[in-house]
């Protein structure tokens, strides 16, 4: 494959990152005059812990980044992760220690206020840690900027005065957005109380530009004082366009619920001389109980949830999926996820390259620079894994499990199989607080418990290495005989399912039986069958 030919499918292909990129490559068809990156960026408002929502925006970005750098043939590009921590906190997080330290400290800059879990210089310290991390794990090559620094370190006065200059005009954009009864208090600059240290929410006077002064009233006090070097901050719609201008953005994607927002900011950039950003507006994700995800409610999953129930890989993938649709983020998305990403995966190297350009893997393998493991497959899925583990018991180990796996896998070891190793820690912390609390085996019917006696007959049969297709072909052949009564054979694996993994799905029967073995397979048929006696008796008595 040449630069040219991906290139040039590059140019036509309909995934949504080639689509994003090309916006920017009519601005910049070969890069920034100069060599000058283009400017990527994403916000983080530390308020709340990081989540999926913070992430994703951050992953897609990433996309859509690599994306331009193919389309250009390598153009230099930079992705900064903002952090808005300089914002006033404006209520108290449900899912943080410490609740009156925060509520003592409501309205002060979020980098101003004490750690709530005790181990960082502030809450937004402790916060923008967290995302750094993750980003880090997950190889992210991006530069991290805190607003609180940019403003206390007097690298936005020049920005700041920018904005004083054209309070008129700004305060045109923004007033007509209004209620009447925020209009008495709106000011596109928030002064921080030199007494109190709160961000204020009052009518300012600019006095001067040049040097940043304002006057305000605080605690009925006529306050003047500089804007400058961190006495002040921006309201965050003026705060994005000022940032836009005075970083250079080039895009920023955001969601659906900023849609107003993006359009006020980008006529107040505009304003300040600069322009709005291209970008992406995706839709919002949703809990299980198909509401909005909140930092404050701490509702949905958390990074650390997915990666304890799943993999960085199958995050990656569920998040490229349709920006634009509104989705579902909780624990019963992840197995599914887990197995779609390496099925995308095995399937990539075989694929034409228009095709590998639409494949998630494709843009995902190229996140953070590489480009290696296409074609790559796992021996066993992560729904068989789930099934094992479920049959194994909410104290199932480790050790088990790879004992289990030595009947179906070769070189059954976490060495060999580094990617099965993070799977099976996945499948069992899943088992132990999801599925083992809910299972249930049912006792067979009289049809089923005779199709079990005959199932248990064919595998007494089987040879002890019997491959998996071998023993699927028994299951099927036994499923269509007539005499046990199945309407079809939907009914008889749904009957195997709910009598020996006490489940209503589950894998190819073939494949569970090589993999938890004949003889103990076997056990779980004389279980049921045991169960299905023990209950005609109680009839009968």
């Amino acid at each position: 494959m040449t630069d040219t030919a991906l290139i040039d499918a590059a140019l036509k292909s309909k995934a949504w990152p080639f689509e994003e990129a090309r916006k920017l490559l009519k601005r910049y068809p070969q890069g920034k005059p100069g060599g000058e990156p283009v400017l990527f960026e994403t916000g983080y408002g530390p308020s709340g812990l990081p989540h999926i929502g913070t992430f994703q925006e951050v992953l897609r970005t990433t996309l859509v980044r690599r994306a331009y750098e193919v389309l250009t043939g390598g153009a230099p590009t930079r992705l900064v992760a903002f952090s808005d921590d300089m914002d006033g906190l404006r209520k108290v997080p449900d899912n943080v220690p410490n609740a009156d330290l925060l509520k003592a400290n409501l309205g002060k800059p979020l980098s101003r206020i004490p750690d709530p879990f005790g181990g960082s210089e502030s809450f937004a310290h402790h916060n923008n840690a967290l995302l750094r991390q993750f980003l880090d794990r997950f190889g992210f090559d991006y530069e991290f900027v805190s607003a609180s620094e940019r403003y206390n370190s007097g690298a936005f006065d020049k920005a700041l005065a920018n904005v004083l200059a054209h309070f008129d005009a700004i305060m045109g954009v923004m007033l007509p957005t209004l209620r009447e009864e925020r209009r008495k208090t709106y000011s596109p600059v928030l002064p921080v109380s030199p007494t109190s240290g709160v961000v204020l929410q009052v009518p300012v006077e600019v006095l001067d530009p040049a040097t940043g002064m304002i006057a305000f009233e605080d605690e009925g006090q006529r306050i003047e004082q500089s804007v400058f070097s961190g006495h002040a901050k921006l309201q965050w719609k003026v705060d994005w366009a000022m940032r836009w201008v005075d970083l250079g953005v080039d895009y920023e994607m955001c969601g659906k619920d900023l849609t107003d927002s993006v359009t006020q900011s980008g006529k107040i950039a505009q304003i300040l001389g600069g322009r709005r950003p291209d970008g992406l507006i995706y839709e919002l994700f949703l809990d299980e109980n198909g509401e909005k995800i909140s930092k404050s409610k701490g509702n949905g999953l958390t990074i650390e949830q997915w990666l304890t129930y799943g993999t960085e890989e199958s995050l990656g993938f569920y998040l490229f999926r349709e920006p634009k649709s509104a989705k579902q983020l909780h624990i019963g998305i992840i197995p599914k996820a887990v197995d779609e990403y390496w099925q995308f995966r095995g399937n990539l190297a075989a694929q034409e390259l228009d095709k590998q350009l639409g494949n998630p893997v494709w843009h995902l393998l190229r996140a953070n620079g590489e480009q290696d493991g296409a074609g790559d497959t796992l021996p066993v899925t992560f729904g068989l894994l789930l099934n094992l583990v479920g049959v194994l018991g909410a104290d199932a180990t480790e050790d088990q499990v790879w004992s289990y796996l030595a009947n179906y896998v070769a070189d059954a070891t976490p060495e060999a199989h580094p990617e099965l190793k993070d799977l099976v820690a996945a499948a069992l912390a899943t088992n132990r607080d999801y599925i083992a609390p809910t299972l249930q085996r049912r006792t067979p019917e009289s049809n089923e418990a005779a199709a079990l006696k005959a199932l248990d007959a064919e595998l007494e049969r089987a040879a002890p290495d019997a491959s998996a297709e071998e023993l699927q072909n028994a299951v099927y052949e036994i499923g269509k005989r007539e005499e046990f009564g199945f309407g079809n054979l939907r009914d008889w694996f749904k009957a195997l399912y709910e009598t020996l993994l006490g489940s209503s799905q589950g894998p190819r029967m073939g494949s569970f039986i090589a993999l938890y073995g004949i003889p103990e397979t076997r056990k779980l048929i004389a279980q049921a069958l045991e169960a299905s006696q023990q209950e005609q008796a109680g009839y009968s008595d």
